[in-house]
């Protein structure tokens, strides 16, 4: 059970640095500081695809809702793994 616990942290700290992120860019975050270098290279991998995907389906010009959509899957995803290794 100790998997089952690993992976639902590691999961939760995504889902936390995702919403850190998206609250950070309603201000004006300096781009300079290295931890927010570092929060950007971390969830870039995920939000930069997830971004371009969704403006695909909706294109909306001025709000980016790749996070919510990253977070529910992440979610999903979470409760898939954990059902599986529980059984």
């Amino acid at each position: 059970m100790i998997l089952i616990r690993i992976i639902d942290f590691v999961i939760m700290i995504y889902i936390w640095l995702i919403i850190i992120r998206a609250v950070m860019s309603w201000f004006n975050p300096n781009y300079a500081n290295p931890y927010i270098q570092l929060l950007i290279k971390v969830t870039e991998p995920v939000l930069g695809p997830a971004r371009e995907i969704v403006q695909r389906i909706i294109p909306l010009r001025n709000f980016d809702i790749s996070p919510i959509v990253v977070i529910l899957l992440l979610e999903l995803v979470r409760n898939l793994l954990i059902r599986l290794l529980i059984m």
